[in-house]
């Protein structure tokens, strides 16, 4: 005689296949009620499972179904990033979930996620050729084509940087996951990398950013205070060129850092910096009073110019016509100043850390150094001042200052 499929009192247990099934009726996200289905090999794993479920179903709403790898990131992406993280921030993880994420792991079930599909998933994205991947060579018009799509792969290979990247973007997905109850645990930090060799990061000496400086006030160049902030202030690229006249006074020697300027897309964002850290009222030295001052003839020499054609802005850097700069198009601006200049090329980034040796050779007190450096503790900020440079150089700095020399 057979067994029977179901013991007393236990309902909706059943035979199925090759083991057993059994379900609950459970209240959806959406509120309305469903059947939750829990499968295994014998009848005791079955009963386990189904009496966890119960006190899942008493809990709380219960998800039936289990949403795909892409669908969730679809969703993460929708609920959770786009409402509360920064534009730019959307922006990058939208990239890395269209581009390699979805279709790698876009169709695995979230709940059926193993270590060894993403370990593979990675491993892949590490040893393709994302030229090819991505069809970039394929959408260039033919007469353009220059590499995979001639049949010459260009091995246009992620770094180890980028691959990390993405694992940290899956693994906060899964947490996400994880939160609202979907999966038990997160595969994505079990998952081996690559090593990340972190790059040596590059500084002008102060003769050299001397020579930078000298070089754009000779040439009049209308970024000149951009200039100077970013090595003297050590402002961030997008600091800078998001500072109003409203931010700067420049009787009591004073800026204040709470807005920036972000390429984001297809638009250019005026908004709050990243981090409430970000924001700071800092001292101005005498060479940035002096330029910034500068700066605010030459734009009002330019409204004159330009008007009518001037479009309307408190921005301090803007272009011929009061539009704000572009931060790409900064980018190429300091590249050339740096070869007219004659000094190695550093990026805006690398050149913040030249920012306290400047402070020191142009005898900027190490009490105010410190609040424009943003140190926790003073000794760090006289460690520094420990090392300056030569006499000529210390000058030659100071003579970039003088109110006099406008």
């Amino acid at each position: 005689m057979a067994p029977r499929a179901r013991a007393n009192g236990e309902g909706s247990i059943f035979a199925y296949r090759n083991g057993f099934a059994a379900y609950v009726w459970v209240e959806k996200p959406d509120g309305k009620r469903g059947r939750k289905w829990v499968y295994g090999k014998t009848r005791e794993v079955v009963h386990d499972k189904w009496i966890k479920l119960h006190g899942q179903a008493k809990a709380g709403p219960v998800v039936t179904r289990s949403p795909t790898v892409g669908e969730y990131a679809t969703y993460w992406l929708r609920e959770i990033v786009r409402p509360n993280l920064a534009p730019g921030s959307y922006v990058t993880y939208e990239v890395a979930v269209r581009l390699y994420l979805s279709p790698g792991l876009g169709k695995k079930r979230l709940d059926k996620l193993r270590v060894s599909d993403v370990q593979t998933w990675i491993n892949a994205v590490g040893r393709s050729c994302q030229c090819c991947a991505q069809g970039k060579d394929e959408r260039r018009k033919p007469a353009q084509h220059r590499c995979c799509a001639l049949g010459r792969c260009c091995q246009d290979l992620s770094s180890a940087t980028s691959i990390a990247h993405l694992r940290t973007v899956l693994r906060t997905i899964l947490s996400q996951a994880i939160a609202e109850g979907l999966i038990a645990r997160n595969v994505a930090p079990l998952v081996k990398l690559p090593p990340v060799r972190s790059r040596k990061r590059k500084a002008w000496s102060s003769d050299e950013a001397r020579r930078f400086l000298e070089s754009a006030r000779a040439n009049d160049d209308l970024l000149y205070a951009a200039y100077v902030l970013v090595l003297v202030l050590g402002l961030r690229k997008g600091e800078m060129l998001g500072l109003s006249w409203a931010d700067v006074d420049l009787d009591a020697g004073e800026l204040t850092i709470d807005r920036q300027l972000q390429r984001v897309g297809d638009q250019i964002l005026h908004r709050e910096t990243k981090t409430a850290a970000s924001d700071a009222t800092l001292p101005l030295p005498d060479i940035c009073t002096v330029a910034l001052g500068r700066r605010r003839d030459a734009q009002a020499a330019a409204v004159e110019a330009a008007s009518p054609a001037w479009q309307p802005s408190d921005l301090i850097f803007t272009t011929r016509y009061g539009r704000p700069v572009e931060p790409r198009n900064f980018n190429r601006f300091w590249d050339r100043r740096c070869d007219s200049a004659g000094v190695r090329r550093i990026t805006v980034r690398d050149a913040r850390r030249t920012c306290a040796s400047l402070l020191a050779d142009l005898d900027v007190h190490p009490r105010v150094a410190m609040q424009i450096l943003r140190h926790a503790q003073f000794a760090i900020t006289m460690e520094i001042y420990t090392v300056v440079s030569s006499a000529a150089t210390r000058d030659a700095l100071k003579r970039l200052g003088k109110a006099l020399d406008r």
